[in-house]
C-alpha cells in the first residue's frame, strides 16, 4: 500500500513538473505574439483619438509617467506625439472616479493649447442601455468632443446641457456623462501645463 502511494506521489509530481515546464514553453513561444497583437491593439485606439499625421514619432515609445495628478490618483502613462522632435501633443490615460457605476477609464489626446483632439472609453462598468452610451458602438457621443477647445478652469461650456453646458446628457442619465465631461476637460486642461515638464518626467518603466 505505501508503495503504491510512494508510485502514485512520484507520477503526480512528474505531471506537475511536466505541466510547469510545457507552460513555460508556451508562455515563452507566445510571449512575443501577445506583446505584438498588444501594441497594434494600442496602436488602432490610439488612431481613434489623434491623427497619425499630425506626428512622426513613435508615440507609443514615447510613454512618461505621472502621479496622483489631474488624469486620477495613481501611476498614469502620457504618450508625448512630437513633430520633428518637438512635442506637439499628448494622449494621456485618464480616469472619471465619479461615474454611476464606479470609475470609468478614458484615452485622450489633446494638444497644449487646451484643444482636445480626441477621446475614447477604455473601461466602464456603467447600466447597459443607459450609462452605455459612452460607447461608440453605441453612440457617436464620445466623438463630439475632438476639435473642442478648453478656454480655462471655468468655461462653462464645458458641461453636459443640463448644467449649461454644450454637451447632451443621456436620457434617465446624466451622472455618466457629467462624470465624461469632467474628466476630458481636466485631462485637456493638464495638457496644457505639460510642455515646460514633459522632458523632465521619468519614462515608463524606468526604475525609481
Amino acid at each position: 500500500m505505501l508503495k503504491t502511494m510512494q508510485k502514485h506521489g512520484v507520477t503526480l509530481a512528474l505531471f506537475a513538473i511536466l505541466a510547469t515546464g510545457l507552460t513555460a514553453v508556451v508562455n515563452a513561444l507566445t510571449k512575443d505574439t501577445i506583446e505584438q497583437q498588444a501594441a497594434a491593439q494600442q496602436k488602432l485606439l490610439f488612431d481613434q483619438v489623434i491623427s497619425s499625421d499630425s506626428y512622426d514619432n513613435n508615440i507609443q515609445g514615447s510613454c512618461v509617467v505621472v502621479n496622483d495628478s489631474p488624469l486620477g490618483k495613481g501611476e498614469r502613462h502620457i504618450y508625448v506625439a512630437r513633430k520633428s522632435e518637438q512635442p506637439v501633443a499628448v494622449v494621456m490615460e485618464t480616469t472619471a472616479p465619479d461615474g454611476y457605476s464606479g470609475a470609468i477609464q478614458l484615452l485622450v489626446a489633446a494638444d497644449f493649447n487646451g484643444k482636445v483632439l480626441g477621446s475614447r472609453v477604455t473601461e466602464h462598468h456603467e447600466t447597459p442601455g443607459l450609462g452605455d452610451k459612452i460607447e461608440t458602438r453605441l453612440s457617436d457621443w464620445i466623438t463630439h468632443f475632438a476639435g473642442k477647445t478648453i478656454q480655462g478652469n471655468d468655461d462653462s461650456s464645458w458641461a453636459v446641457k443640463k448644467d449649461g453646458g454644450q454637451f447632451d446628457q443621456f436620457t434617465g442619465a446624466t451622472i455618466t456623462p457629467r462624470a465624461v465631461v469632467n474628466a476630458i476637460k481636466r485631462a485637456g486642461l493638464f495638457a496644457k501645463t505639460l510642455p515646460s515638464q514633459v522632458d523632465n518626467l521619468p519614462a515608463c518603466g524606468a526604475q525609481p
